[in-house]
């Protein structure tokens, strides 16, 4: 019974939803897509209290508070890094500076994870790209760009 109601809710009012919410998340599908399964999801929750004649007001006041809080999460978070290579570490003349500089990043180095460090060395070290490390390492782009920037965080809090 909840089921059958349940598809015949998004039936009805999925395609409207998605179209809505595809204005809000500025014709990104996928977040769309997201947005709308989350909203549905809610909907399923709460289908006992929920009335068939209020059902589409209820889906798009859901969906667009969702949207909203979406929005402000991208909004907090920093940019994520480009596929080009990181800016390379400006390389020093001076051997002494080199010897210290060695003497401070090695132990916070020491100090990142495993996944951390291999990404930092394919990034910087070899100078790979985004993509190529994560071709590399076998792991999702998005991973390796959210590795690097806690990596980086991380070294920034140990030198500092």
């Amino acid at each position: 019974m909840q089921e059958q109601r349940m598809r015949a809710l998004y039936e009805t009012h999925g395609p409207l939803l998605l179209h809505s919410i595809m204005r809000w998340t500025s014709g990104d599908r996928q977040a769309a897509e997201d947005l709308l399964q989350e909203t549905m999801l809610r909907a399923w929750r709460n289908l006992h209290t929920l009335e068939d004649q209020a059902a589409r007001s209820w889906l798009l006041t859901v969906a667009r508070r969702l949207a909203i809080d979406a929005s402000r999460s991208r909004a907090a978070r920093p940019t994520e890094c480009g596929d080009e290579p990181l800016g390379h570490m400006a390389s020093r003349h001076d051997h002494v500076e080199q010897v210290l500089d060695r003497a401070l990043l090695s132990p916070a180095l020491a100090g990142l994870p495993d996944p951390q460090r291999a990404v930092l060395f394919h990034v910087y070290y070899l100078h790979s790209t985004m993509r190529q490390t994560a071709e590399t390492l076998g792991i999702p782009e998005g991973t390796v760009k959210t590795r690097t920037r806690h990596a980086l965080r991380t070294l920034r809090g140990e030198l500092a």
